[in-house]
């Protein structure tokens, strides 16, 4: 069955202050990437990278919460195995 999901618009306001704060890690500007790349794209799934990012952010105590709401989103469309 194909990925009908997509990033919903509070996950992609959160992605998109990710991407703009200096102090967010790598994982976390790799997960809001992916996370709007799917914003309005149910095709788009995340890709193996951006899946292991988002599970590292979401492991992470340190991690905010606007980057894990994009991590829940990559995640959520992310292939199954």
């Amino acid at each position: 069955m194909a990925n009908t999901k997509t990033t919903g618009s509070k996950a992609a306001t959160a992605a998109s202050k990710v991407l703009q704060s200096k102090s967010t890690g790598a994982a976390s500007k790799t997960v809001a990437g992916s996370a709007l790349t799917q914003k309005g794209a149910p095709r788009e799934q995340s890709s193996a990278r951006a899946a292991t990012a988002a599970s590292k952010v979401l492991r992470d105590g340190r991690t905010g919460t606007q980057s894990k709401s994009a991590a829940g989103s990559t995640l959520a469309q992310a292939k199954k195995r």
